[in-house]
């Protein structure tokens, strides 16, 4: 079996191509995607040829770990989940590609429980649940953040996360004017506008790594800075201000099957939206073009590719 997939065979080189598929075992089950997103993180990186070195990387791959779609087919002992619709967080399924994340094709074959049931209402905002549950995961790990650095989607689902799990709105802060538009219950300002320098837990969500010095300055003491986003770049910091500030880091990972669990109930319950967070959508064919435009232009929120129509 083939598959219509996005490959990439090196930094900022990108094709569009029909990929042979792994035979399924018994236990898998054939997902027709309909939509998938483009990470402006760890995507990011692999397109520019920053990402760190991670057990299975190397070219050409096959990005991607955000898509929606109903299973279609089914092993022998997954029969009974034909017909759901499901979020795939990833595939390895590809004899001619790397599957580090895989999950940027047509169809998808992937163990029943690496397809995991979703609402169908969500539509196309249904990629942006792993994010969701990330963001819920940081948050679960600790203190609910007072001030979020980035204003992007994952900074807007820690804010929204903050509020809907009963905590006080944050603080955001954005250095790019056009991103702050979109607060949904709590501010979002420049830098320089916030004078504040006692916030007991920030988060930071941009993935810049040379904004610790400034954050461990608008620490109270003891207070905690969240590593939400993903680095490139090598970490550190001045001890003297850590010191007196009795700072501590913290590093949030991916989600768990809880955190994605706890995520869909307060989709399902309308505390939690994810409303305003797709920003652009584009056929799976014009991904040559939107992968650029979701990297590039400060205007794209969150892209979505659309495979629907595909041949």
């Amino acid at each position: 079996m083939d598959a219509l997939a996005v490959t990439l065979e090196g930094p900022e080189r990108l094709a569009l191509k029909q990929l042979e598929l792994c035979a399924p075992e018994a236990s898998d089950v054939l997902v027709e995607t309909a939509y998938s997103g483009i990470s402006g993180g760890t995507e990011k990186l692999l397109w520019s040829g920053e990402m760190p070195a991670f057990p299975g990387m190397g070219y050409p791959l096959v990005p991607g770990y955000e898509s929606v779609g109903r299973v279609i087919d089914a092993g022998s002992d997954a029969q009974n989940r034909i017909g759901d619709w499901v979020f795939v967080p990833g595939a390895n399924c590809y004899k001619e590609a790397r599957g580090l994340f895989g999950g940027t094709s047509q169809r998808l074959i992937v163990p029943s429980q690496r397809a995991l049931p979703v609402s169908e209402s969500l539509g196309d905002s249904g990629v942006l649940i792993a994010l969701a549950a990330t963001a819920l995961h940081a948050i679960n790990g600790g203190a609910a953040p007072e001030l979020i650095i980035g204003h992007g989607v994952l900074g807007r689902l820690l804010a929204r996360l903050t509020i809907a799990t009963g905590a006080p709105a944050p603080t955001v802060w954005e250095t790019q004017a056009s991103r702050r538009d979109g607060a949904q219950g709590y501010t979002v300002v420049a830098p320089d506008q916030d004078q504040r320098t006692d916030y007991a837990s920030i988060y930071d969500a941009s993935g810049d790594a040379d904004l610790i010095d400034a954050l461990i300055r608008r620490l109270a003491k003891g207070g905690e800075i969240t590593l939400a986003g993903f680095y490139s770049k090598r970490l550190g910091f001045d001890f003297a201000p850590a010191f007196m500030a009795e700072a501590r880091l913290r590093i949030a990972a991916e989600w768990q099957p809880q955190d994605l669990a706890q995520t869909s109930a307060l989709i399902e319950a309308g505390t939690l939206n994810l409303s305003g967070l797709v920003s652009d959508r584009q056929p799976a064919e014009s991904a040559a073009t939107a992968y650029p435009r979701a990297f590039g232009d400060p205007d794209c929120l969150k892209m979505i590719l659309d495979w629907r129509g595909c041949a």
